[in-house]
């Protein structure tokens, strides 16, 4: 494959990218409800021919080209699904599902992947081993698209996995790169503790959870102060505590809830034991009692060194090294790492931030965009990634 041409053919496509990214943000659809989204994909990976089309799910999608000479496979994820948001923007593009839209970007990686599968479908005889695409359903939602793509096979047989997303808050131009942890894995619990209720007055009557509760929350909040090394990093943040009817009763129970998010594998174990501990001891100590539901949510992302290392290599001879950004990890969840548990990956960042053009609203936000310039820069990566993975190396 020639990277000149490769890169002219990226120059090219630009503009039907950007078709495809203004028809999924005008149809946009919640998680585990691509229907229309997934059957355009499909459909119109279809139409390029040399790939072998298929549905892991009933929402998701995958394209294998398989090149002419034995080697390595490599898989590129891009996510489809949208959110529970109403937009507030005056394209004529905006969504018309009310209610629902791509306010994450979703939009974007789906017509940047199927723009590379288009470019990368000319070069079948040119290519030594196999490019998988793979269109994830549901990652905005619990427990996953990936988790299920996964289990149906679509990792079987890769060496390694790559991908990107557009982000708010890098300018346009600029890719961040992130070695070893880059996403802290998303845990949840929602604890109940109940006590025995009765009348303000006669406290010696009752078991007041509320008391014990705020001393349960006072007392998760030393689990990370006290029990993860200080150069290493987690997060136990409690986001909801309900309890009580009227200032002159005593609560008969509390309830209250938050999220745990780590990096290293054996805090997050730890830290759902200490928990339980820390609450066990509380309560038992005022004769309360205490029920605590606690669900794993998306892994941390750990990007593979020479997988980082080639895509940043890519990158550097594309746009040069002032253009790349060495990105610390976050606390943030992404559940690409259901795939880069599979097979070496990395997950990099294209910067879609444009101040001039207005376009600084963060994910999530009902006025969120972001500069179509960056689907021409992730293309471009993609595309040059794979010569370098499969041919070069």
């Amino acid at each position: 494959m020639d990277n000149t041409k490769l890169n002219q053919e990226v120059k090219e496509m630009q503009q039907q990218v950007v078709d495809w990214r203004r028809h999924f943000h005008r149809y946009p659809e919640l998680s585990f409800q691509e229907e229309e989204t997934s059957q355009y994909i499909y459909d119109t990976l279809q139409s390029f021919g040399n790939l072998e089309v298929s549905r892991p799910t009933p929402t998701s999608v995958m394209a294998r080209l398989i090149g002419k000479e034995d080697g390595k496979t490599l898989a590129i994820r891009a996510d489809i699904d949208a959110l529970p948001i109403a937009e507030e923007s005056t394209f004529d593009y905006a969504s018309e599902r009310e209610g629902v839209m791509h306010a994450c970007g979703h939009d974007g990686h789906a017509a940047m992947l199927l723009g590379t599968a288009k470019i990368l479908s000319r070069y079948q005889e040119e290519i030594n081993g196999e490019v998988r695409f793979l269109f994830e359903h549901a990652e905005e939602a619990f427990p996953g698209g990936g988790k299920e793509m996964v289990e149906a096979g679509a990792m079987e047989g890769v060496d390694y996995v790559i991908g990107a997303h557009v982000a708010s808050t890098i300018d346009v131009g600029q890719t961040a790169v992130t070695y070893g942890p880059m996403t802290a894995a998303a845990d949840g619990f929602w604890v109940t503790i109940q006590g025995k209720g009765g009348h303000g007055a006669l406290p010696h009557d009752t078991v007041d959870s509320i008391a014990v509760g705020a001393q349960v929350v006072s007392n998760l909040q030393q689990i990370v102060s006290r029990n993860i090394d200080p150069i290493d990093s987690a997060v136990l943040t409690i986001g909801e505590f309900h309890a009580g009817e009227a200032g002159n009763i005593v609560a008969d129970s509390v309830k209250f809830s938050g999220i745990v998010r780590t990096f290293d594998p054996k805090y997050r174990k730890q830290i759902e034991q200490l928990m339980h501990r820390v609450i066990k001891g509380v309560t038992e100590a005022h004769g309360a009692a205490y029920t605590m539901e606690y669900k794993n949510g998306y892994a941390s992302i750990q990007n593979d060194e020479y997988v980082t290392k080639v895509v940043e290599d890519t990158i550097t001879e594309l746009y040069g090294e002032d253009t790349i950004i060495h990105e610390k990890p976050q606390m943030i969840a992404e559940d690409f790492s259901a795939f880069s548990n599979e097979a070496p990956g990395t997950y990099f960042k294209v910067g879609a931030r444009n101040e001039e053009k207005g376009i600084v609203y963060p994910h999530h936000h009902p006025k969120f965009t972001f500069d179509e310039q960056a689907l021409e820069h992730g293309m471009k990566i993609f595309v040059n990634a794979v010569h370098k993975f499969l041919n070069e190396s």
